[in-house]
């Protein structure tokens, strides 16, 4: 994992997108334990407390949850509580300001659509 220390987005929220993406690809799965906030600090050098803050925010939404004494879990349903935030937060952002874009430039609904159609292709390819 690779943190922008230039970005706006603050560290612990992209600690905690960065195990949200590890858990939609499989790398985390189900009941498997994740990195304490101390190895995530070591890692990343960071401060323990960062870490902990993003470890947090993914308990807080059920994604992770505490064993005491053993440490941190992918919750049962952690995998598709990410994909419905991240399909009606994330991704609605993503399709405004899209949509929005399109509008400053005069881009019809059609072309869009077909732009949107190309890109889905390319990305099914590679």
């Amino acid at each position: 994992m690779i943190l922008n220390s230039n970005s706006s987005k603050p560290i612990y929220v992209q600690i905690a997108e960065w195990i949200e993406t590890e858990i939609l690809s499989d790398a985390l799965q189900a009941n498997q334990k994740v990195y304490s906030q101390y190895q995530l600090a070591d890692m990343l050098n960071i401060n323990p407390a960062t870490a902990g803050k993003g470890l947090s925010l993914l308990v807080d939404e059920e994604v992770l949850y505490k064993k005491r004494g053993l440490g941190m879990f992918v919750s049962e349903k952690a995998k598709n509580i990410i994909l419905i935030r991240r399909k009606n937060e994330t991704l609605a952002e993503l399709v405004g300001n899209l949509v929005k874009e399109a509008a400053y430039l005069n881009v019809s609904e059609d072309e869009l659509i077909r732009l949107i159609r190309e890109e889905m292709r390319r990305g099914n390819e590679g």
